[in-house]
């Protein structure tokens, strides 16, 4: 399984960016990649169903995922349950002080983390139209980067929704293999 987490600082209360994140269609317009995302059922709660189509390249790819667990304002848990074995969370946590370098007039932050995990040979290769004399390995390969990318582009972007305007965002990013 591969690893990764981006983090960064938002400068809203816990339960504002939980609120924001739980909104799973809102997710396509952040992302490159991520072309839309379709609720299958439920509330937006635990056991709501999504599928999300990617595409990237030449190829589409439509994922079933769904939300295990829920604990406003600090958790947001899913997994995808058709076409990839992968899964992931958002974690919010309320910070005591602010920042040093907050921005005046500041009164609350909260760290903001997405972490997922993903088997990239989970892909189901049926669902996959590849051109031909190109592997699913291949594919494997020259996408990693491209997951790192989206997943910061994505935490940028929320970030600027959730303040209410762009500014130069610091991130974490710890990738594992």
């Amino acid at each position: 399984m591969d690893e990764l987490v981006v983090s960064t600082v938002v400068y809203l209360p816990a339960d504002e960016a939980y609120e924001f994140l739980v909104d799973f269609p809102r997710y396509a317009a952040y992302s490159k990649h991520l072309k839309n995302v379709v609720r299958r059922s439920g509330d937006g709660g635990a056991g709501t169903r999504y599928a999300m189509r990617f595409a990237w390249w030449k190829l589409t790819y439509t994922v079933e995922s769904e939300v295990t667990a829920v604990d406003p304002p600090e958790r947001v848990e899913w997994e995808v349950v058709k076409n990839l074995d992968a899964s992931g969370r958002w974690l919010i946590e309320e910070l005591d002080e602010l920042p040093e370098d907050a921005p005046d007039g500041v009164e609350a932050a909260s760290r903001v983390s997405f972490e997922v995990s993903y088997d990239p040979r989970s892909a189901n290769e049926r669902g996959i139209d590849l051109p031909r004399f190109v592997s699913l390995g291949w594919v494997i390969e020259k996408i990693k980067p491209a997951i790192t990318s989206e997943a910061e582009r994505i935490v940028e972007r929320v970030v600027a929704d959730l303040e209410g305007e762009p500014r130069s965002v610091d991130l974490t990013v710890e990738r594992r293999s």
